[in-house]
Parts: structure tokens; C-alpha cells; sequence
């Protein structure tokens, strides 16, 4: 029989792609909007970006990809002495630029195209069949006059064809959209790329929208990536100019119907496949309601509690529990779930007046961001809820996390008579108590 001996890399492989099977999965027949500007499409990293926009066309995702082209023009206008100025933020397109911006933005649209006709590169798919479909879908209308400046052919959304490129999507192809529009005059208009991106999301209704950034995501105030930022949470952010824009637009296509938003770096390879198959992401993702939830557990869960346990009665730490034992009492623990995974568990015993904390367990993956201390609050605040009047705890690692969390040794002895017959002397855990009125 041959045996196949895996390297430590192979193994981190398939770890890997066995782990991004649920989001394959759900990703799967959604819509996905990306937003690639001018500077993304520079990028030295342009062609793994490609590669991965190809590849999750492969898996089925739905996919708009919206491009912009401002540096390509300021550099083709420059070179001839010309400007395309901009006013707060606004670029004014006159009409004796644009022609010469219309055929910038054309020949952009060109190699983008040109670059997804190639398939996956070096691998099977090849030179594979990705249909790459454009077209008159957005209905535009002048900016107009603001504040004594005519912005001629500088537009806005007025309306986007949703019919048509749900088609276009139904069909497999990708559906690529420049940052211009159309009167029902036949006017041209230059678009904002940022904001036409979040247009069409909304219009969509897109399961996300994806910003590609020259930073990786959005900071904290330490220069850390913020990994996820709920709706109500967004305007106490300190942002930057670049970052205000991408905040304002994620907010507002999450408020009109798109579930979740992410902004993540074009520099790095593989930030858009760690973003959507990992479930902490390379990025900052904006969504309306969290993803990591404090409930209580239902049946579905026991699979999961198990396996957050189990090393932990292994190292003698937990007492065992049997699957049906669990099973029987799943309605007693409270779960953190993070998109699909139990990453924490306890469970709370009603003992006449008391109640006992048990098998307070969390994922090592997520042991520093106070998620045994959420867990502990959501099981003291049912504790209150139900009447009673202290929890406790019996432990044999733990007795200074309890006691920093305002619980006190007592004596074996203070135990609940149900509960003191049931105690197992051989582990000769710690009792610890806390008054919870």
C-alpha cells in the first residue's frame, strides 16, 4: 500500500481549503461588486488580483467589476499640457475634454478585459472561457452648477439597468462597468468610480461590496487594521480623507440593503481570497449586524461544542461531558458564534438560589479579545435574570481570572447540598463565588 508522507506547507494547504468550504459555499450564486481604481489597476499586483476575480467566477460568485481610470488620464492629459481640473473633490470635464477622457477610460476597459480573457494563469483554466461583458448600463445626469462652477459633463447615477446585468450575471459572464453614464439624450457623462461602485451595489442589492485601497484596511488610532466595524460603530471612527470616503459609501450601501462591505489592500497578494474564505479576513469589513454573535445555544451547536471542549478535558482541565449528556443540557450553554464557528462556550446550573458556571471554554484562535469575559457577562446577566442570587464556580486553573472578575474563595463546604454531593474530591477544584444583587 503507498503511503504519502505530507510537507508541513501541503498540510497548511489543505487546512486551508477545507476551511474556506462553507464560505465556497455560501458565496456561491451571490453577487459581489469589486472596485478597482486606477491606481489598483498599476499595481504590480494587477495580475494575482485578476487571477483571483477569475477564480471566484469559477466558483460561481456573481461578479461586477467596476474600474476606475483617474490616473491614466491626469497622466495622457499631462503629457499634452492639458488639466482636468478638480474642484472639492469633483472633476470638471469639459467638453473639449472629453473625448479624450471617453477614449482613456475605453482603452482601460480594453486591457482589463484583455487581462480576464487569459483565465488562470498557469494553471488548468488557462485561457478558459470568461465571458466579459460591458455595456450602456448606467443612466447618468449633470452634476451641474455648484457653487457658480459648470461641471459640464461630470456626472451622477440617475438610474442603473439592474435587468440587464442580472442577465449578463445569470449567464455566467462578468460584467465590467466604466465610470461613464448616458442621458436618454445621448449625452456622455464622467462618473465617480468609488461612488458609481456603491450605486450599483445598492441597486443590486449585492450580497458585498469589495474596495480595493492602498492601505489594507481601515486603522485604529495604534495603526491596526480594524477587522470589523458594525454600522453604528463607523462615525466614532478617526478616519483619514481617503478612508472618510470609503467609510461613507460602505455605510450608505449597507444601510440601503448590502449585507457586508470590505475594504482591503491591492498591494497584497491573496487579500481578496483571505478576505472572503478565512473568517478573519486580510481587511476592514463593515457590516450591519455583527457576525460574531452571544446567544444561546440550540441542538445544531452540539457538534461544535464538543470540539471546542475537547482538548480541554483531554488536558484535565474541563470534566468530561458525553455527547449525550450534552445533547440533553445544549439548552443550558450560551455560544459566541463567528461565522459558523464556536469559538466560545459555558453553561449555567440553576441551584436553588445560585447558579454554577461550568465548561466556560474559548477557541485558542480567539483568547485575546475578551470573548471569555463577554461570555462570563451574558451568563451573569441570565443568572439575574432567572432570580438568582450569586454564581459559582469550581476550577482548577482558572482562580485568578475569577477573582480579577470579582468572584471569592469559599470553603467546600458553602456548596449547594446538590451540588456538594456531586463534587469530585480526586480534582479538588476551587470554589468561587460571586454575589451578583
Amino acid at each position: 500500500m503507498r503511503v504519502t508522507v505530507l510537507t508541513s506547507d501541503n498540510q497548511h494547504h489543505i487546512k486551508w481549503f477545507r476551511d474556506s468550504l462553507p464560505y465556497i459555499n455560501a458565496h456561491r450564486a451571490n453577487t459581489f461588486v469589486l472596485h478597482l481604481g486606477g491606481d489598483a489597476l498599476e499595481s504590480v499586483n494587477l495580475s494575482n488580483i485578476i487571477s483571483d476575480i477569475a477564480l471566484l467566477n469559477s466558483l460561481g460568485v456573481k461578479l461586477v467589476l467596476v474600474h476606475g481610470a483617474s490616473p491614466q488620464i491626469d497622466r495622457r492629459l499631462t503629457s499634452q499640457s492639458k488639466t482636468w481640473q478638480e474642484i472639492d473633490g469633483k472633476r470638471v470635464t469639459t467638453p473639449e475634454l472629453l473625448g479624450e477622457i471617453t477614449g482613456i477610460i475605453g482603452g482601460v476597459k480594453a486591457d482589463i478585459e484583455a487581462r480576464l480573457s487569459m483565465g488562470l494563469v498557469n494553471s488548468p483554466m488557462h485561457g478558459s472561457s470568461i465571458v466579459v461583458t460591458s455595456g450602456n448600463f448606467v443612466k447618468a445626469k449633470p452634476l451641474g452648477i455648484i457653487n457658480g462652477t459648470d461641471f459640464h459633463h461630470t456626472g451622477t447615477t440617475r438610474k442603473i439597468n439592474t435587468n440587464s446585468i442580472c442577465k449578463q450575471l445569470e449567464s455566467g459572464a462578468i460584467v465590467l462597468v466604466s465610470p461613464l453614464g448616458y442621458s436618454p439624450s445621448g449625452e456622455i457623462f464622467t462618473l465617480d468610480s468609488l461612488e458609481l461602485a456603491a450605486d450599483v451595489a445598492m441597486a443590486l442589492t449585492a450580497e458585498k461590496l469589495v474596495y480595493f485601497s492602498a492601505e489594507p484596511g481601515i486603522r485604529d488610532p495604534m495603526g491596526e487594521v480594524i477587522s470589523e466595524l458594525q454600522l453604528h460603530e463607523v462615525a466614532g471612527v478617526k478616519a483619514s480623507t481617503s478612508d472618510e470616503i470609503f467609510l461613507t459609501l460602505t455605510s450608505k450601501a449597507c444601510h440601503q440593503g448590502v449585507n457586508r462591505c470590505h475594504i482591503l489592500s491591492y498591494m497584497d497578494d491573496g487579500a481578496l481570497l483571505e478576505e472572503l474564505f478565512t473568517r478573519d479576513g486580510s481587511g476592514t469589513q463593515i457590516i450591519r449586524v455583527s457576525y460574531e454573535q452571544v446567544r444561546k445555544a440550540v441542538a445544531e451547536d452540539v457538534a461544535g461544542i464538543i470540539e471546542l471542549i475537547a482538548p480541554l478535558e483531554e488536558q484535565g482541565l474541563l470534566v468530561k461531558r458525553s455527547r449525550e449528556l450534552i445533547e440533553s443540557e445544549v439548552h443550558r450553554f450560551t455560544v459566541i458564534e463567528r461565522d459558523g464557528l464556536i469559538v466560545s462556550c459555558g453553561a449555567l446550573y440553576p441551584f436553588d438560589k445560585r447558579g454554577e458556571l461550568a465548561c466556560l471554554a474559548t477557541h485558542p484562535d480567539y483568547r485575546d479579545n475578551n470573548r471569555g469575559e463577554l461570555l462570563l457577562s451574558s451568563i451573569e446577566n441570565e443568572a439575574r435574570e432567572i432570580k438568582l442570587g450569586s454564581l459559582f464556580v469550581l476550577t482548577t486553573h482558572s482562580a485568578h481570572w475569577f477573582v480579577e472578575r470579582g468572584y471569592q474563595e469559599r470553603d467546600i463546604s458553602q456548596l449547594p447540598e446538590r451540588k456538594k454531593s456531586l463534587y469530585n474530591y480526586q480534582r479538588n477544584s476551587k470554589y468561587f463565588e460571586k454575589d451578583l444583587s
